[in-house]
């Protein structure tokens, strides 16, 4: 019988081999790696974790779709941003022996791609997971024609589609924002918008107007709202985030339909705001932030139109997050690139429990900072229970000793976590801290629970 309860990465038609699914993603986390020999703690789990990654019955679509659901779960009620962006894992100098790989962004080397959407809490800005991906290899063969081809047939589809997803799956929000960079800017997504979802995308081209002016030149005349401060993430190692002052300026433009490419039956043109961003006296060694979103949501017309504008560009920066999650799955993490896994699709498994596990460490580090989110966002009901079992056991005499946080919050998860065995984490900037001891002794313990209940029930 199929077994649904507690935290899983899938079905495969059979128990085991869902048992087995996720008892890999929550070691990988543990873990902190995708070495299958450390990932399994001795032969038998290695070989374990092999057969699963190798069983016909596991794809990576059903393991992708699995997290969606639970994420979805999550969103209802809450005002979402939907956050996407494509990775590229390439095995540069490590390609000898992959097998059914393509050619990676530079053409030669082997390689695939990754395209992911994660869902950010808009109110606190916390990962709540994963809620669609897209994995996939290029032809070797030449593309011609490529700017007259309609968009069902070029990689730019694959934005399209992770915004239907998002539309169809996270419905219960009470609030949808996609977001992404200028890849983004697509004019079949302007005009292909599922219901209840709003969009906000970095400008990418100079696109003509309806009234044969164009889009960067705008804003050239419109008076700036005034100016504000965005909180900037660090992009590379060694680089700290910093606070940009920036000029915000803000209208309706009508973008109109572009000579190749563009479907015949879509409109001819679409109404959009425009939020033009240019910050103010940069530091030095930093290129000044210039963005000009693109977005459904309104800005002229509202009561403060600088508050709406300002909350715009605010929604944007949350972009950072699903670049904090490849970076957790690649080099500043999980270091997937670096796998010994050599065939496709397995690879392409792995990838897809690596890019759950990567949100789930970003969000168990997340908890530190004292998050009110419920536990059962990150943990199965097994390992609450051992976490309410051993947590008051931590606990000292005095106020300052008890754990200060809500019962079955992230934080007060995440305290008992810290007291099992201390954050022994390894840290690369800028990517996200991963913990060792303590998530493994907690899990471990919620694992002897789970031994002590199959065996009443024999």
């Amino acid at each position: 019988m199929r077994c649904d309860e507690g935290f899983h990465i899938g079905y495969f038609g059979d128990v085991r081999r869902q048992r087995v699914g996720a008892a890999l993603c929550e070691r990988v986390v543990e873990t902190g790696s995708l070495v299958l020999r450390r990932v399994g703690s001795d032969r038998r789990g290695e070989m374990s974790a092999q057969r699963f990654l190798a069983s016909r019955d596991v794809t990576h679509q059903e393991i992708l779709a699995t997290a969606g659901q639970r994420t979805a779960s999550v969103c209802a009620g809450r005002r979402i941003v939907a956050a996407q962006d494509t990775t590229e894992v390439n095995f540069k100098d490590r390609d000898r022996a992959r097998k059914g790989l393509g050619p990676a962004g530079d053409g030669q080397t082997s390689g695939f791609f990754c395209h992911a959407m994660v869902a950010i809490d808009a109110e606190d800005e916390t990962l709540l997971g994963v809620v669609h991906a897209r994995i996939w290899t290029r032809s070797s063969e030449p593309v011609t024609a490529r700017r007259n081809r309609p968009i069902e047939q070029k990689e730019s589809m694959r934005w399209i589609e992770g915004t239907a997803v998002a539309g169809d799956r996270l419905g219960s929000a009470a609030q949808l924002i996609v977001l992404g960079d200028r890849e983004f800017d697509i004019y079949a997504q302007f005009v292909r918008i599922p219901p209840g979802v709003e969009l906000i995308v970095r400008a990418a081209q100079n696109r003509k107007l309806d009234d044969d002016k164009f889009l960067f030149a705008a804003a050239s005349d419109w008076r700036e709202f005034g100016a504000m401060q965005v909180r900037v993430p660090s992009h590379r190692p060694g680089e700290v985030e910093r606070i940009a002052r920036v000029s915000v300026k803000a209208g309706r433009v009508c973008i109109a339909k572009p000579a190749n490419g563009a479907d015949p039956a879509d409109p001819a043109s679409v109404i959009l705001t425009l939020v033009e961003v240019h910050e103010i006296d940069p530091p030095k060694g930093h290129n000044p932030i210039v963005w000009r979103l693109l977005t459904t949501m309104p800005v002229c017309g509202q009561p403060d139109e600088f508050i709406a504008a300002n909350e715009i560009v605010q929604l944007y920066r949350l972009r950072w997050r699903i670049e904090q999650t490849f970076r957790a799955m690649k080099s500043d993490g999980l270091r997937l690139e670096e796998t010994q896994v050599q065939e496709a699709s397995r690879l392409f498994k792995l990838t897809a429990i690596a890019l759950i596990a990567a949100a789930r460490t970003i969000q168990l580090v997340d908890a530190r900072d004292g998050s009110s989110r419920p536990v059962s966002d990150v943990a199965d009901d097994d390992l609450i229970t051992a976490a309410e079992a051993i947590g008051p056991t931590l606990e000292g005499n005095t106020a300052r000793q008890k754990n200060p946080h809500p019962k079955r919050s992230l934080a007060w998860l995440s305290w008992i976590v810290a007291r099992l065995g201390g954050w022994n984490c390894y840290y690369k900037p800028p990517g996200p801290k991963t913990m060792r001891t303590g998530w493994t002794k907690l899990a471990d313990r919620a694992e002897g629970y789970r031994l002590a209940m199959a065996m009443q029930n024999v």
